[in-house]
């Protein structure tokens, strides 16, 4: 009896001691209502036994992407510094797919997207790492979102495996936000393609993480209903739309009102949007470095809208 009285009391122990480790840590920068919303949703997860799943969008959701898409400035960069040494045929094919993207202008389309995967044909996985990774070294250090950085270190400690979803290319992102997220590389779903004997292809393999793409990669990928999905965008919609539980939109657009090709949007800024459906707005600064002179703007793409941090 007393060897059943004991045991029964560790497990109680136990169990209070697991409760306890899962304690809510206020993200410095956001109010304390939009703390006291995240910590009760949290704790509302604590019971639930079934996976929790977080998927966020990367750029302007995670870290800053003013003035520039790390993933265009990362293929401006090594065209600059790389290929305009060489006078290869490889070297020359891939300038023309630059170009090309250039002329195209929409950096958020679809032909520009899978260009971008195009371009970066025939290298290694290890190489595009490496050009994603001293892209962000050199121009995004610090762009991280503190705060989005501090939520999903909450998300960790209550049990939430956390996935990063992007439309730029897979290989490009995974060794920089796995890095600064802490979270395994394979948790970073971008545009894929095929690999044969070690190199990579342009042959695409669907679906890219990109508008509605990107709740298709949901479901194709991480075969679970998320409980959390953060956004920045009008393209995070029916990826945002997947949460059966908390949505958080980080420095929503409030200028722009487009009409019914907009769809269920049409009428609102994506800021005023959200507030209606009851998402959880949230504001991270996104401005540019004025000490970093990005090669994209040297290409003549267009620049991100600032998001100044504002006061509470």
């Amino acid at each position: 009896m007393k060897r059943l009285l004991f045991l029964l009391s560790l497990i109680i122990s136990l169990a209070a001691q697991s409760l306890y480790a899962q304690t809510y840590r206020p993200i410095y920068g956001w109010s304390d209502d939009i703390n006291a919303r995240l910590e009760g949703f949290l704790n509302s997860t604590l019971i639930m036994q079934e996976r929790k799943v977080a998927v966020f969008d990367c750029d302007g959701t995670t870290f800053g992407q003013v003035p520039h898409y790390l993933a265009d400035e990362a293929l401006y960069q090594y065209a600059d510094e790389v290929l305009r040494k060489r006078n290869d045929k490889e070297a020359a094919a891939k300038l023309a797919i630059l170009d090309r993207m250039v002329k195209n202008g929409d950096n958020v389309g679809k032909q520009y997207v899978e260009d971008r995967v195009h371009f970066l044909a025939g290298l290694t996985q290890q190489e595009i790492e490496n050009i994603g990774y001293n892209c962000y070294r050199t121009s995004y250090k610090g762009k991280f979102y503190p705060e989005m950085k501090a939520l999903i270190a909450n998300l960790k400690e209550y049990g939430f495996e956390v996935w990063i979803l992007t439309a730029s290319p897979e290989f490009l992102y995974q060794k920089f936000v796995a890095e600064e997220l802490g979270i395994p590389n394979v948790n970073i779903l971008g545009a894929k393609c095929v690999v044969k004997e070690g190199k990579t292809t342009g042959e695409i393999i669907p679906p890219i993480p990109q508008d509605d793409g990107k709740a298709h990669t949901i479901e194709t990928f991480i075969k679970a209903r998320p409980l959390i999905v953060g956004g920045n965008s009008r393209g995070d919609m029916d990826m945002l739309n997947e949460s059966f539980g908390l949505k958080i939109v980080v420095n929503p657009d409030d200028v722009t009102v487009r009409g019914a090709e907009d769809g269920p949007m049409s009428g609102h800024t994506v800021k005023s949007y959200w507030e209606k459906e009851g998402a959880l707005i949230v504001n991270c600064d996104d401005v540019a470095d004025p000490k970093v002179q990005f090669h994209t703007s040297r290409w003549k793409i267009r620049e991100n809208r600032p998001n100044p941090k504002m006061a509470h």
